[in-house]
């Protein structure tokens, strides 16, 4: 175990250090050393994300889903699977994906975001532009959105409505 925390801790900093593309290499030999192991995976997952390997990376996160993983590792997991499907153009797989996340996370506003995009690319632009005003009059500390928070999230409840 020693050995896998290790190696965990050298891929991060190859990351950090700007070496995905060698942080890749380790991580595809670990993961075949150990596929069970999901933070492992996790890691394979968001590398490959980074280096643009979005349809390579869809594997490695739904093995990292389907592991242990601490609370904030998997909703960064459930975020980053929902975007990548999103990017692929999976627009069904996204929704289903951060509708999990929005149920395990339900105060994360980074997944209100990527929920609103994937409902947007789905034709639900309306649902989607009032989840992010709903969004924007709780999260904002910009004073002026905070003055009319009250009115942006009355209209947020149907943005289509005019009054006579």
């Amino acid at each position: 175990m020693t050995s896998q925390l290790t190696n965990t801790e050298q891929v991060k900093r190859l990351r950090q250090e700007g070496k995905h593309q060698e942080a890749r290499d380790l991580l595809m030999t670990l993961v075949n050393a150990h596929p069970d192991d999901a933070m492992l995976q996790y890691e394979a997952a968001c590398v490959h994300d980074f280096l643009g390997m979005e349809a390579e990376a869809v594997p490695f996160y739904v093995a990292a889903l389907s592991g242990d993983l601490v609370a904030a590792t998997r909703r960064s997991a459930l975020v980053g699977l929902g975007s990548t499907y999103r990017t692929l153009g999976r627009f069904e797989d996204a929704e289903r994906t951060l509708l999990i996340a929005r149920a395990e996370f339900p105060e994360a506003a980074e997944v209100q975001v990527f929920l609103a995009m994937t409902r947007h690319n789905l034709g639900h632009s309306k649902e989607a532009v009032e989840a992010l005003l709903r969004l924007l009059a709780r999260t904002s500390r910009d004073e002026s959105i905070l003055a009319y928070s009250r009115a942006i999230d009355f209209y947020a409840a149907d943005i289509d409505r005019t009054w006579p």
